[in-house]
């Protein structure tokens, strides 16, 4: 999250500031996705990956962050991670079962490490510190920060933020790239634990603007029906991977094949254009 962290671009799904956070300790929930019910864990044994629940595989990530991640009407989780995912989980014979959990815990590779869940899919950007505590797949997404306010608002760069407030989503590489402006543009930062309560800050007044990736944003303004705007992006050359324990070799390895695979034969494009609303980059 990146990050809570590419154009982190442009369609998010249901009611941002709707989202409620499921609590950490909640049992986690199928996803309903490509693994079928009935799947068994032959596949994942024959690829030498050892999973942490028989005949699933688990992923942490936090909610909501649309469109990559969040809760439909029915509370199943849906988005554009998820249904990679289910890709991997399919090529393991396996079903995807979900754990929302603070991407603190995701992002330090506390919760790979100790056997909460077998990958983490979050929005999350891969850097060199992070690459210390998880092994990363390949990139699979392409992603830009972007500042949210309100549609009268005549803020257009940080620079028009000096004596204000920036909301920024804790633990995110959005936070992280406000931070190193902030000094520069004299505004104060306000962190938030999730994304919902970020938004909810700037749409009543509590910061003047918001920082987060510009997928977000994008269906934050669709879902608040314009109330807000975009007023500027940076291009800060993120790219988003799964996260795995280090070490796990062989889970990457499938990880990575389900990647490739999805890019070749045109499932990626669909996805990609069904959650993000454009086709992907060439």
């Amino acid at each position: 999250m990146t990050p809570r962290v590419a154009f982190r671009p442009l369609v998010v799904v249901a009611a941002v500031a709707a989202f409620g956070l499921t609590a950490c300790g909640s049992t986690p929930s199928d996803s309903g996705g490509s693994g079928g019910s009935g799947a068994t864990s032959g596949g994942a044994a024959a690829a030498g990956v050892t999973l942490i629940a028989p005949g699933k595989i688990t992923t942490c990530t936090h909610l909501p962050y649309a469109p990559f991640q969040s809760n439909d009407d029915q509370g199943k989780t849906i988005g554009f991670d998820v249904d990679m995912i289910d890709l991997v989980a399919k090529k393991l014979g396996v079903e995807q079962t979900i754990v929302d959990t603070p991407f603190e815990g995701i992002k330090s590779g506390q919760d790979l490490s100790t056997g909460k869940c077998d990958i983490a899919a979050a929005g999350m950007t891969i850097t060199d510190e992070r690459k210390k505590a998880i092994l990363f797949s390949l990139p699979y997404f392409d992603a830009t920060q972007a500042l949210l306010v309100k549609k009268d608002s005549t803020v257009a760069t940080l620079a028009d933020l000096k004596g204000k407030k920036l909301g920024a989503q804790a633990a995110t590489t959005g936070l992280d790239y406000a931070k190193s402006k902030a000094d520069a543009n004299g505004y104060t930062i306000v962190e938030f634990q999730d994304l919902a309560t970020q938004t909810q800050a700037l749409t009543t007044g509590q910061v003047d603007a918001a920082i987060n990736d510009l997928p977000v944003w994008t269906e934050a303004i669709k879902e608040d029906k314009g109330a807000t705007k975009v007023a500027t992006q940076f291009d800060t050359g993120e790219q988003y991977g799964f996260g795995m324990k280090l070490g796990n070799d062989a889970l990457k390895k499938v990880v990575d094949e389900a990647i490739t695979t999805a890019k070749s034969d045109g499932t990626y494009a669909s996805l990609y254009t069904k959650w993000i609303g454009q086709a992907p980059p060439k």
